[in-house]
Formats: C-alpha cells, structure tokens, sequence
C-alpha cells in the first residue's frame, strides 16, 4: 500500500474510529452498523486505489460459535467477558475478478482477500440492474421494435433479470443479464402488460447490449382492469366495521438498543442482512421450574429462495430464479407502513446496507415486532362428568410475531416468526403480488390447442405455472449444542394376544440419524416421516423421555417436480428433499451456493452433504425446503390475495409439563 493511503488510513482510523464511535459492544451477533459499513467502505477502498471497487455483499463475519456462546454465558452469569471480535465478510468486484475479502472492524485492516475463480458470480446490485433496465430505450434497433409495435417509448419499462445456466461446460467470461420490458399506459401494474418476442442481452461489467433478437409479435394485454391502487375495499352485502388493537399500557415486550427481545419467558436477538433479510439468533426460553433460559436455537433464517418457472418458450425457459442469491432476500426488504403492513401495537426496527459504489444506506422500518390476538384459544376444557358442577377453563392465544416483507421483482414474501407461549416457535411466509404473466395470442380457454405453461386469467394474458421453495437454515441448539436428529414414523403391528378382540394397532418406531445420507427426508415419499425431532441425547426429563424440539410442516411440504437432470434442478438440488441434517460449519450458510447467479450447482446443500459426515450427538443444523406449486388462478388478477405456507418447532418432551400452566 503506498505511503500516502497508509498515513491517511491512520488519520481516518484516529479521529474517525476511536473519537466517534465506541469499541465496546453489546452483541456480537449485531448487524453492522452505518460506523462500521462507512469503515469497510474506507479500509477496501483505499487499500485497491485507484481501481474501480463495486461492493455486491456486505455482512457481519459471524464470530466463532464458542467464542459467542462464552460471551452470553459470561452474560447470564453476570461476570466479564472479551466481546468476539468485530469483522465484516465483503465480497467485491475488482478488475472484473470477485474478490472475498475479511475485515477486521477493531484493527481496522484486512485480515484475508481469496479471489473466487469457481462457477459464479455474486449478487446483483441494485445500482447495475438499474443502469441496464435504462439501456433499451436509447439502443435503436428496441425503439424501431417499440413503433413496430405501434407503442409509445415514454411508456416502456424494462427488468433485468439473471440467465442461469444450461450445461455450458466453459466457465462464462461475462456477467449478464436477460431485460424483461413491459409497458404501462393507462397502469401502474406493468407486469400485467408484458411486451413478448424480445430477448436483450446486457453485459453488465461493460454495461453494454450484447445481444438483441426481435423474434415475434404478440398482443400487449389490455391495461383495463390491471390497476389496484385506485381500488377501494368493494360494498359487501354485510358492512363490516374496523377493528382496532389497543394495548392500553404498552406492549408486553421490551427491545433494547441492539435489539435483543424480551417477551414472556422468551429471549432473543433480531438483526439484518443484505442477503438473509431477518435473521433471529439465541433464541432460549425461561424454564419456571428450571429457573434458568434453556437454548432452543442457535440461529435462523432464509438460505434461499427458488422460483422455477415452467415455460419453455424462448423468451421464457431462464426464468428459474434464485432471490436470495441473486437478488438478496435482505437488500429487496421494503419499508414497512404502520397500521398496515403492523399493527398499531408494533415496534419497528431499521436496517444497513451498502450500495455498489460503497455508500452505506439505512432502511427505515424494515423489521417490526408486534403482538398478536386473532382471537385463537391456547387451550381450553369444559368438565361435565363430575356431578352437579360444571367447570370451564379458556386461556386466550397471545403470541409475538417478527415480520419482514421483502419485495422480489413482482413478488411480495411476508416473512413472519411467531413465538408462542408454549414453546413453539412458528415460521410462516406469505406470497402476495403480482403474478409473472405473459402475453398471448388467446381469449378464451377454447381457443387453446396446445401447451400454454400456465392458466388464462383475463384477455391475452396468461398466468405462468411457477413453483416457489423456501429454504431455512435452523441451526436448533436443544437445551445445548450437541444434539441428534431422530425420525419417527407410525407402523402397524396385529395383535399377538387374545386378551383384547382388537386385531392391531400402531405404534412408534423411531431411529437415530447417525451421519447426512440417514436425514435425508422427502415428505410424501418412502423416504418420508411422521416425525422429525432434534433430540438433546444427553438430557432426559424425569421420567427419561429425552428433551427435543420437533420439526412440524404446514400444509405445503413440497417437493420439486423437474427432472434431476434438468439444469436449474442442479443449481437447485437443494430442495431435492424437505428436510437435510448437516453437522455445523461456519461456512455453510447459504444452501444454493455463496456464488448464485450463473452457478452450476456445484457448491450447494446437497454437494456439502455428500460427504455424508456424522450427525449424531454433534453440533447439527436442520435445513426445512417447503414450498408451493403454484397454478394461477383468475383470483390472482391483477393483485394477488396473499397465499401462505408455514411450519413449527414445538417443544417435544422438553419441558416436564404444559409450560404455560
């Protein structure tokens, strides 16, 4: 580094670091900060001057498990303990190369720089998908293809979107992506307005149109009745009046100022990431009888989300999208509006990120924390065989929801995290939107002879089938880290005896999971189970049960429909099965791979596991793929009402009684 930039690195880390900004910390797990992104920003940029330096991912360098289980020890315990050290993971693009750079926030310097030469490249970046969606309306041969069209440039809006990969054996050169163009004109709901038959290729290092084919016309659907801002609640037959949650002293749940959570008997932490979006971490709850918080998971969040689209037209085969790794689940979070998006009883918490040229940016309101009474029942009894009494007992269901909404492209995901007073921790995420469409020829389902990918649901418009998977990291810390993962399922035995005229009945069978290849769960299949339960096999409860949580699905286990030879099925092979138990790495985060887009499924989920590595009484991570396959409907039009999916962690033999008694 020259002398210069050494100097003036020693300058801003004297006045700017130590006389603005404290070096003791409250967590370790924290989000950066808006100080320590303005720190990265400075460290890499002047340690690669005067190259050109566009930052794609900036998050906390998660401190080494032991490191942060001793610090909120040392917490419980009240005694003094060293905060793990603060680093940031960077990765950056340098000289068209990806470079994977560790920061350390408290020396100020670079502790690591690998140049990644794998399949792959890293997010995009708001400000690059921007400047490309800008470059059609100024390239000739689009704006003939627009009057061709007979419509109007000023209308026209276009989206990038990444092309995947289809068994290219080269490692591509280029990152790039496919621009989607739409058009408005009397709406504000573009994407029901798509203009078909354009394929445009952006490079987006040079920011330049590689390629463009005009291939056919189809019609633009009608913009009558696409647009949903002007629309009012429609006149039921039945007036309905509002509803209006009023907590008269406050709510229950107090939020400290690094956003650790207190409600009930539970304690944890909320944070922000320009990828992950939420992430919840040392969740524990207080045991009354125990008197102690006894740990229930480690960490949480969204690994990745995978949206195949089933068309297979030209325009339209690379719709496969990865958003959490090619988009950030975190970096597409929007603002949330109170009263609406939360309760008026609801706290909110805001979220850092960094911009391409290394700008930090703050978004206000992008995490809030409310709680819920939807007039549910916890649970209840009516005894009537006692005679001359008659006894009732209701207690009301009052649970704790963490929200965010990230907006995808045309997509809405409400991601919710619902603690109940009874242990369970329930995940429930929420889809609403606008569905993907593509124009057509078509006006009426009897005029369709052929293969169409999807469902009509208004004039020329057709609804495309896509599937949508969700993919959660749990790294579950039952009652301590070294933990076990026991499948259970039912199984009919015939009675043997002919003390009972039954002639059978079923009982429990379960088996240990001893390494990968025996967790390996598909829901609905031969390799499905009843029950999956992250067991603590060195606890027992007094009656010897061994403590654990269970895994409990919604609704909507699925699994995936493409044929495992099928190129985004390998970049996706993740969600092959529902449920994958993997012994804990720090390194193994994100279950499509750190290098999304244009991967080849060669750094994912169901690579790591091959290795088929022992799970038993280990330090465990449980993987949960759920999902939907989703056939659009005419309700879906123009907006979509919101279609949720979810699961449960309940407590299983963890506690010696009902805890809420």
């Amino acid at each position: 580094m020259p002398l210069f930039f050494k100097i003036s690195l020693f300058f801003f880390y004297f006045f700017f670091v130590i006389s603005s900004s404290p070096l003791e910390y409250n967590h370790p797990l924290e989000s950066l900060t808006l100080f320590e992104l303005t720190q990265v920003t400075n460290i890499v940029k002047n340690s690669y001057f005067p190259l050109n330096v566009t930052f794609h991912y900036v998050g906390l360098n998660e401190p080494n498990k032991e490191l942060v289980l001793s610090w909120l020890s040392s917490t419980h315990h009240h005694t003094k303990s060293t905060t793990p050290p603060r680093e940031a993971i960077v990765i950056t693009r340098i000289d068209q190369k990806t470079h994977e750079i560790i920061v350390d926030l408290s020396s100020v310097s670079i502790l690591s720089d690998k140049i990644y030469n794998g399949h792959g490249y890293p997010m995009l970046t708001l400000q690059e998908q921007t400047a490309a969606d800008e470059l059609p309306l100024s390239y000739p041969p689009f704006i003939s293809s627009i009057k061709k069209r007979r419509l109007k440039l000023k209308e026209v809006a276009c989206q990038g979107y990444p092309v995947g990969w289809y068994g290219e054996k080269r490692k591509s050169t280029n990152r790039m992506v496919k621009l989607i163009c739409y058009y408005l004109d009397g709406t504000i709901n573009l994407y029901m307005r798509p203009i078909e038959g354009i394929t445009i290729i952006v490079l987006l290092d040079q920011m330049t149109i590689t390629s463009y084919i005009d291939r056919l016309i189809v019609p633009v659907p009608k913009a009558n009745g696409t647009d949903y801002m002007g629309s009012k609640p429609r006149r039921s037959s039945h007036e309905s009046n509002s509803i209006k949650i009023v907590q008269p002293y406050g709510p229950s749940f107090t939020l400290d100022d690094r956003n650790t959570v207190r409600w009930g008997d539970w304690k944890f932490h909320v944070a922000y990431d320009m990828r992950a979006g939420m992430i919840i971490s040392l969740a524990s709850i207080f045991d009354a009888e125990k008197e102690e918080f006894r740990s229930v998971m480690y960490r949480g969040f969204v690994s990745e989300v995978f949206v195949p689209y089933m068309d297979m037209t030209e325009e339209w085969y690379y719709r496969t999208y990865f958003d959490g790794g090619e988009f950030g689940f975190g970096l597409c979070a929007v603002e949330l509006e109170p009263s609406k998006d939360c309760p008026e009883n609801a706290k909110f918490i805001d979220g850092y990120f960094i911009s391409q040229d290394g700008t930090p940016g703050k978004m206000p309101n992008v995490i809030c924390i409310f709680e819920r009474y939807a007039g549910d029942i916890m649970w209840r009894h009516t005894e009537l065989a006692i005679p001359g009494k008659n006894i009732r007992k209701v207690r009301p269901e009052v649970s704790l929801v963490v929200r965010m909404v990230s907006t995808v492209g045309n997509y809405d995901y409400i991601s919710d995290y619902e603690f109940k007073q009874s242990g369970t921790i329930k995940v429930t995420v929420g889809l609403t939107g606008l569905l993907e469409v593509r124009g057509s020829i078509y006006t009426h389902n009897d005029q369709i002879k052929e293969e169409v990918y999807g469902t009509l649901v208004a004039d020329n418009t057709l609804g495309a089938y896509h599937d949508h998977f969700f993919t959660y990291h749990l790294d579950l810390d039952v009652d301590g880290h070294e933990n076990s993962f026991v499948k259970k399922n039912l199984k009919t035995r015939r009675a043997i005896n002919k003390s009972s005229p039954r002639k059978s009945y079923w009982t429990v069978v379960s088996e240990t999971a001893e390494t990968e290849s025996d967790a390996k769960i598909q829901l609905g299949s031969s390799r499905g189970a009843f029950e999956m339960v992250v067991v603590n096999p060195n606890k027992k409860t007094e009656v010897g049960n061994e403590i654990g949580y269970c895994l409990i699905p919604g609704g909507s286990a699925t699994s995936p429909l493409l044929s495992d030879d099928d190129y985004p099925q390998i970049r996706g092979g993740f969600t092959k099965y529902n449920v994958w138990v993997t012994p804990y790495n720090k390194s193994e985060k994100w279950a499509g791979g750190l290098y999304t887009d244009q991967s080849h499924g060669d750094d994912t989920l169901a690579i790591w596991s091959l290795r088929d590595r022992e799970i038993k009484n280990k330090d465990i991570v449980l993987w949960y793929t759920f999902g939907v396959h989703h056939v659009p409907k005419q309700e879906d039009f123009p907006i979509m009402p919101t279609l949720s999916t979810s699961f449960e962690l309940k407590p299983t033999n963890f506690f010696q009684h009902n805890p809420v008694l």
